[in-house]
């Protein structure tokens, strides 16, 4: 599994801290910005994220700020693109098995360093459940 991932300055040690995690996991990951910390604008490094997502150069994507709303408006946007926010497991388990969620989204001022691994966890192992209804729902959005 390919993810893509990025953050702006407020996301930073947390991307970080996944950044570890993934390859402490053995997950192969590409860094998308902020690098240093520095001040940037979210939807810079969002649409990047989401267009790699998106174009297929990557399995899923991770994006991080400081509430994770801003990342995730910006991520929806792009055309084939299911970002979701989570803050405990059971968003990250269904918004990969009812939604296909293709980037999860986080807010580094409301999470932790640990309730972040959990999620990401959760996030990247459970698989869309494939029922009809779940399907037929996904095929509808633009």
């Amino acid at each position: 599994m390919k993810i893509a991932i990025g953050s702006d300055h407020a996301g930073f040690s947390l991307k970080e801290n996944l950044k570890e995690y993934l390859k402490e996991k053995g997950i192969e990951c590409q860094d998308f910005g902020t690098y240093m910390g520095e001040v940037v604008d979210y939807p810079d490094i969002a649409f990047k994220v989401a267009s790699a997502v998106a174009d297929g150069n990557f399995d899923r994507g991770i994006l991080i700020c400081g509430t994770g709303i801003g990342m995730s408006i910006v991520a929806n946007k792009v055309k084939g693109v299911r970002a979701s926010l989570c803050e405990d497991l059971f968003s990250a388990r269904y918004s990969r098995e009812h939604n296909d969620a293709n980037i999860l989204t986080l807010g580094a001022w409301k999470i932790g360093f640990r309730m972040a691994r959990e999620i990401t966890e959760v996030w990247l192992e459970t698989p869309f459940s494939q029922i009809g209804d779940h399907v037929r729902r996904i095929k509808k959005i633009p």
